[in-house]
């Protein structure tokens, strides 16, 4: 189940059918699949994972951040800042990171945990609740800073994240400038005041049969939005929380794929122009 604490047992529903030729060619590096093929299948998804690069370096706050980071082929480009669900940084989340790169991004997968990923929700609700608030705003900012910093970002900067990853997605715009700023099924209880050190606009992707981001508390971050002069546009699916992850039992494809579009685009409006 998923809740206001993160996002619980994976799937209990039918995999998505890939074919054993269509599987060979792609670990070969002969072919591409749909990200969601690819994200659904653990082994696809470390192919692809493989792909990124480690990265480290040293926070303002003079602590070590992590992650991996994957080009596009022709650079500067802008830079998209990825932030993983409760499970830590795993590989589906490297996996969307090679995906940005193949869309003409520089992806950087910040792990906020320092610790392996888990696919065990007790696991990830002990570190999700053990995360240190100061140390984790210092990490996103000092992100955000070094991407702007590197010869290979033309200065754009944007974040996406899921459910946990959704929140921080939003945490981290608010602590350093961002250009564009994406939140699946995040919460996004923040005041009026928090809300004012955003600086570009901000897309939401909520499931209206989401009990754990409820409709009343988006409502209420639209027009708190609104009274903070910031922009923001909410896209609602007839879906539960993590509809966009095909691992998940609430896994809904037409609707992830609608998603995955919107995000695009919103990035392709606001970091390549």
């Amino acid at each position: 189940m998923c809740t206001l604490d993160g996002c619980g047992e994976s799937a209990k529903m039918p995999p998505l059918v890939i074919t054993p030729t269509d599987r060979r060619a792609f670990l070969a590096g002969l072919a591409a699949l749909p990200l969601a093929a690819v994200l659904s299948d653990s082994a696809l998804a470390q192919a692809a994972a493989a792909k990124a690069e480690p990265f480290t370096f040293q926070t303002m706050g003079n602590r070590k951040a992590s992650g991996v980071i994957a080009k596009p082929a022709q650079w500067p480009a802008p830079a998209v800042v990825l932030v993983h669900e409760w499970w830590g940084l795993n590989d589906q989340i490297k996996a969307v990171a090679v995906e940005l790169a193949n869309q003409g991004y520089v992806a950087i997968a910040i792990d906020l945990y320092g610790k392996p990923a888990t696919t065990d929700p007790a696991v990830a609700k002990q570190m999700m609740s053990s995360l240190d608030t100061e140390a984790a705003l210092d990490v996103m900012a000092s992100t955000i800073y070094w991407a702007r910093d590197q010869t290979f970002v033309n200065g754009k900067v944007g974040t996406v994240g899921w459910c946990f990853g959704g929140a921080w997605s939003l945490n981290a715009s608010m602590a350093a400038p961002v250009d564009a700023t994406v939140i699946y099924y995040g919460n996004v209880e923040r005041s009026v005041n928090q809300l004012r050190s955003l600086m570009g606009p901000v897309i939401g992707h909520f499931g209206t049969k989401d009990t754990s981001i409820p409709e009343s508390m988006v409502k209420q971050f639209a027009e708190n939005m609104q009274a903070a002069d910031k922009s923001l546009t909410v896209y609602w699916y007839d879906a539960d929380h993590a509809f966009a992850n095909p691992t998940g039992a609430r896994y809904d494809a037409a609707d992830a794929a609608q998603a995955w579009e919107r995000t695009l685009a919103f990035f392709q409006a606001n970091l390549t122009t």
